[in-house]
């Protein structure tokens, strides 16, 4: 009998996860809007503290927090620190009336690679699929994921297990063959025989 290492198990079920489109690819081009009930600027060192009901957009991209800390790098790239008891992300699939989902107590967004960290209580969905564990990361950019679980070292109990739920893919209506050696008949005709 057959048995499947559980170190493959996890990236099979990613590659079957397979994107079929990226990220919604307008959105790296689009501005940063920031709404919260009170912000704390610090030009100096390029922090700016968003608190209360924290909503964070780029195009279709959507973090969402109790709290979101944006740091900007020498380069004018941002680093956006979603926390909230459930921190949450949404983003629409570039060519589908799709989005990715994701959600976590803190939720890391780092625009110069395109990727997003999610921690503890982490899920990510896209359509039915679902995937989750202590700590994942996310490419917007190339729709590429790795699930990990927690540490059996925890000091919040027993390590915890990656779980996905991967849904069928509906069949495409495919014609079944015609049977070799018959004659396409139409309405209303009669086959000619050879002579």
């Amino acid at each position: 009998m057959y048995r499947a290492n559980p170190k493959l198990l996890l990236p099979v079920l990613l590659l079957l996860w397979a994107p079929a489109g990226f990220a919604e690819r307008a959105d790296r081009d689009k501005p940063m809007h920031l709404e919260a009930d009170q912000v704390t600027m610090d030009d100096a060192q390029q922090i700016s503290t968003f608190t209360g009901n924290v909503h964070f957009s780029q195009g279709t991209l959507l973090l969402r927090g109790d709290k979101i800390v944006v740091v900007q790098d020498k380069g004018g790239f941002k680093h956006a620190t979603a926390y909230g008891h459930v921190a949450e992300f949404r983003q629409k699939r570039e060519g589908l009336d799709e989005y990715v989902e994701g959600y976590g107590e803190r939720i890391e967004y780092e625009a110069r690679t395109e990727t997003l960290d999610f921690f503890e209580k982490a899920r990510l969905k896209r359509d039915r699929d679902e995937v989750s564990g202590d700590h994942i990361i996310y490419s917007t950019n190339t729709e590429i994921f790795q699930v990990f679980s927690s540490d059996a070292n925890s000091k919040n109990g027993p390590p915890q297990r990656v779980r996905a739920v991967l849904q069928p893919k509906p069949k495409e209506n495919i014609a079944p063959p015609s049977a070799p050696g018959k004659l396409p008949l139409t309405p209303g005709t009669t086959p000619t025989p050879k002579k």
